[in-house]
């Protein structure tokens, strides 16, 4: 049994970015064989113009909240001209924590362009605190490939102010780009207030399977998230093999299995 510093009332999430064909068909019986399942948080990956997954916020929330459970982290990109908007829809909608999701190639083909990109997540970072909610942004692998003989996830952790940006941390792209994600929550603690949950099957493709079912230690990791300053954690995969659902559910039972 895992020997953790996760909070023993601490529900497991779901990236909505897992399940994404089976919303597309149908929304509410989706969340429903969600909730089934256990999960409690949920994050999102359908806001759009003000809307989640084409709903009003309230409605949406509503929607999540009847089946006992908690939309809390939302993934986006925007323009800052919309930030009023994305902030007041996001409010409405209960999520505490926007995450950036993808930085293009524009952004990270120089130093220069990383700093540049920093100082605008700062300014979001600022933006949401004044409105009581969290800017952080969530790596891939390209982070871990040098830019000018530097990462482009340490220039990022360098120039954003901690007290404005979080990092939700993808532990399985940190893995497949050979990173050790504990140097990281030694270097920087408190900076990973989020956590994607995935695996990585053995073998040269590396393929993402369900956790639990992979070679990256989760008994291990999770024994560091107070360190790494962890508050929530999702799910995720990003491609799924078979019955979606039931791919969500071996991920959640494994969880649930170490972290009583």
């Amino acid at each position: 049994m895992l020997m953790s510093a996760v909070p023993p009332a601490l529900k497991i999430g779901l990236q909505l970015y897992s399940l994404r064909n089976e919303i597309s068909a149908d929304l509410e019986g989706s969340l429903q064989k969600i909730a089934a399942i256990g999960y409690g948080k949920l994050e999102a990956a359908g806001y759009a113009n003000g809307r989640f997954y084409g709903m009003d916020p309230r409605d949406f929330r509503a929607m999540v909240e009847n089946y006992g459970m908690q939309l809390t982290a939302s993934h986006l990109t925007f323009g800052e001209n919309e930030t009023q908007q994305v902030i007041e829809a996001h409010k409405a909608a209960g999520v505490k924590y926007l995450v950036w999701p993808w930085i293009g190639k524009e952004d990270r083909e120089s130093i220069v362009a990383l700093e540049n990109l920093a100082v605008k997540f700062n300014r979001l970072g600022s933006l949401c605190n004044e409105n009581g909610l969290f800017f952080g942004y969530h790596n891939h692998d390209f982070e871990f490939i040098p830019v000018e003989g530097r990462l482009p996830y340490d220039i990022l952790l360098e120039n954003t102010d901690p007290a404005l940006v979080f990092m939700e941390i993808d532990l399985y792209w940190i893995t497949y780009a050979g990173k050790d994600p504990l140097a990281y929550f030694g270097k920087h603690p408190g900076r990973f207030r989020l956590w994607h949950v995935k695996d990585m099957m053995a073998g040269e493709e590396r393929e993402m399977t369900e956790v639990g079912s992979g070679i990256i230690d989760y008994n291990a990791l999770f024994t560091y998230s107070e360190l790494a300053g962890m508050e929530e954690f999702f799910v995720e995969q990003d491609v799924i093999r078979g019955d979606a659902f039931e791919s969500v559910r071996k991920s959640h039972d494994y969880l649930e299995s170490i972290l009583k």
